[in-house]
């Protein structure tokens, strides 16, 4: 997996594949590049998929100050990529926290994006979302291996992801947690628990609306899981009030978040790379 410097030196690791527009994928929070597997699988035919470890995730660097977890310095971080790599724009498929980074950059750093598609994110965060995410973040899940994971989760996720097969979920939990003689562990900074919470009492996002209109004239595109606690069917129905022309696809019997290969998703982020060639 190869890497590179960031400007304050903390190492990141990416993959870079396919031909074609440039997609850049930012994953969610605990999340890290090995989610975007069935976009490569589909999608490395007819673009060149970028996938960053951000830094604190999968094969990239801890960062030693916690406080470097947020928004704009991960923003740098996909920028600095770009620019590792000689180039200029890029589309950027952003699921959860990925897509609000992607939202601040069309805000800071417009000229470096040709179009951005949200993977359940908006600019109105549900709060039973985010007790539900506060309620595992930097905790070890429990499972002793990734068979017992899909055994749990198979029962578990059952209510808000529907049809999923043992098999998705195991390779859902390979690509979330390593295996360990002591059962699974976390590819993520626990510390990320500490910046979300200093960031939350310091109310540090309290509107991202105007971060969704600086998308304006972009293409756009939003996938939505029809049980999502994240991404509201109201604040969704508002996006595409605001942005008539956006691509929408609401994925049946999937929570926060879609996998990205459900029909649904696969069709929204086709057309979404057409209008990006």
């Amino acid at each position: 997996m190869p890497r590179f410097a960031a400007d304050d030196g903390v190492m990141l690791a990416y993959d870079d594949c396919g031909q074609g527009p440039v997609l850049l994928c930012l994953a969610g929070l605990t999340r890290n590049m090995d989610d975007f597997e069935p976009v490569v699988d589909r999608f490395a035919g007819l673009a060149r998929i970028l996938r960053l470890d951000m830094r604190g995730r999968g094969g990239s660097d801890h960062d030693h100050d916690f406080m470097n977890y947020n928004l704009i310095r991960e923003g740098r971080d996909a920028l600095a990529l770009l620019d590792h790599l000689g180039i200029a724009r890029a589309a950027i498929l952003g699921t959860s926290r990925g897509g609000l980074v992607a939202m601040t950059l069309a805000a800071g750093h417009r000229d470096r994006l040709s179009g951005v598609c949200l993977n359940d994110i908006g600019p109105m965060i549900e709060p039973r979302g985010l007790a539900y995410i506060m309620d595992y973040l930097g905790k070890l899940p429990g499972y002793a291996d990734y068979d017992d994971a899909a055994d749990k989760l198979s029962v578990g996720m059952a209510g808000r992801f529907v049809g999923v097969s043992w098999t998705q979920w195991r390779d859902h939990a390979r690509r979330l947690w390593m295996e360990t003689p002591e059962g699974l562990a976390l590819r993520y900074d626990p510390r990320l628990r500490h910046a979300v919470a200093e960031a939350s009492a310091a109310d540090a996002i309290p509107d991202l609306w105007p971060l969704f209109e600086a998308l304006k004239d972009l293409p756009v595109a939003l996938i939505r899981g029809e049980n999502s606690d994240i991404l509201s069917a109201a604040t969704a129905a508002e996006m595409c009030r605001r942005r008539p022309d956006m691509i929408y696809a609401e994925v049946p019997g999937r929570g926060h978040v879609p996998f990205l290969d459900e029909p649904e998703a696969v069709t929204a982020l086709g057309l979404f790379l057409e209008l990006v060639q």
